[in-house]
């Protein structure tokens, strides 16, 4: 017989949950996806970063200290200019993951569109059906 895992067991065993959690919450949110994309392709300015976003400096650089407090990205000071790099690189995998599965997605509700709402015509689709 096959041991039941409770939620205690699986944090004790593992002590991780928690760890986990903060790193999905510093990824819950579009900027900071888009920042660690951005560092996937190599480390940045933070100078370069704002102006890519568009926001200001205080608002980039809460959005970088939660990445960085997950552990995601780390950041080095050249001279006068801070760059972030990925730390942990398997995060743009599981991403890319994330997107190939929303495209994917995508492809099959639309091939099912008639199935999307009700206000379709669907007593003809239903007529053609029962014949």
């Amino acid at each position: 017989m096959a041991r039941t895992t409770t939620l205690r067991s699986y944090e004790g065993s593992l002590s991780g949950l928690e760890a986990r959690a903060k790193v999905f919450k510093a990824l819950a949110h579009p900027t900071r996806l888009f920042f660690v994309h951005e560092l996937s392709r190599g480390p940045r300015c933070v100078c370069e970063l704002t102006e890519m976003v568009g926001a200001d400096m205080s608002t980039i650089s809460k959005h970088l200290s939660v990445l960085k407090a997950a552990g995601i990205v780390a950041d080095e000071k050249r001279g006068q200019q801070v760059y972030y790099s990925l730390r942990m690189t398997c995060v743009a995998g599981f991403i890319d993951c994330v997107d190939d599965f929303i495209k994917q997605d995508a492809r099959l509700l639309s091939s099912h569109s008639r199935f999307r709402c009700g206000c379709a015509d669907t007593r003809s689709y239903v007529t053609k059906i029962h014949k």
